[in-house]
């Protein structure tokens, strides 16, 4: 008969480190978590619950939405919100290959959640000098061209929100009323536009374009991305680079909503 080893909690186990774990656990186990769930499961108050997933957004564990949701990071690699970019990656990853050969510049898919953007998916271009796979990077919203092109699909009132409101200041995004300002002239531009752009704003030596999936039920979520270093700026906002950006957009936004 096979011995089965019981593990115990150990006596010198220290709690803020089982915590953190246990919250990693209800990440992987499902697909968003609220700060009140969160203290409710582990026993804590919610100012406890708060500090430690702060944390594991720091650390890339975790990230915010604008409902003050969690959902896993890319640090971590499992569970419902992993299953969920696989499914948007197979859906998309024919689309940004055929892009990224016609535009023969790298294409990127990019979900924007809060305040931050993560890059799911890239294919890059087939030129020798060109920008890399972006996979699992997660940016400021405010300083990629996903990102920019997500928030210009908001309202002005929920861009407001996501920048001045309590969780903005919690998670260390908040805005001054001046650089609110600018925010909202850029995504005016933006609009009128039709694209967003990023001139070395992420890295002085790149360049990219995004446009926006119009997803009604996901509105401000997913946009598409083209990358190139910055010396072939100019030939990212030609209308025969714009163009099947758009279109390849326009497609996704058929097949996601099938």
């Amino acid at each position: 008969m096979q011995n089965t080893r019981i593990v115990k909690r150990p006596e010198y186990a220290v709690d803020s480190v089982d915590n953190a774990l246990r919250i990693l656990l209800l990440l992987q186990e499902r697909e968003w978590l609220r700060i009140a769930e969160a203290a409710r499961e582990l026993g804590v108050a919610p100012s406890t619950a708060h500090r430690l997933m702060s944390t594991l957004v720091f650390r890339g564990f975790a990230l915010q939405d604008d409902q003050r949701r969690y959902t896993a990071g890319p640090s971590l690699a499992a569970g419902p919100a992993q299953r969920h970019v696989r499914g948007l990656v197979a859906t998309a990853r024919p689309h940004l290959e055929a892009l990224a050969v016609q535009s023969r510049e790298t294409v990127n898919l990019v979900e924007r959640v809060g305040a931050s953007v993560r890059f799911l998916f890239s294919a890059e271009g087939p030129q020798l000098l060109r920008v890399g796979d972006r996979t699992g990077t997660v940016l400021p919203a405010l300083t990629s061209s996903g990102g920019l092109a997500a928030l210009a699909a908001l309202p002005d009132a929920v861009v407001e929100q996501l920048y001045t409101g309590r969780g903005a200041q919690l998670g260390g995004h908040a805005l001054t009323p001046a650089e609110l300002a600018d925010l909202r002239r850029e995504l005016a531009e933006t609009r009128a536009r039709g694209y967003s752009r990023n001139l070395g704003r992420t890295e002085p030596e790149i360049a990219a374009v995004g446009v926006a999936l119009a997803l009604p039920e996901r509105p401000g979520t997913l946009a598409v991305t083209l990358s190139a270093p910055i010396s072939r700026a100019a030939a990212l906002e030609r209308p025969e680079t714009v163009a099947p950006l758009r279109a390849a957009c326009a497609a996704l936004q058929r097949d996601f909503a099938i």
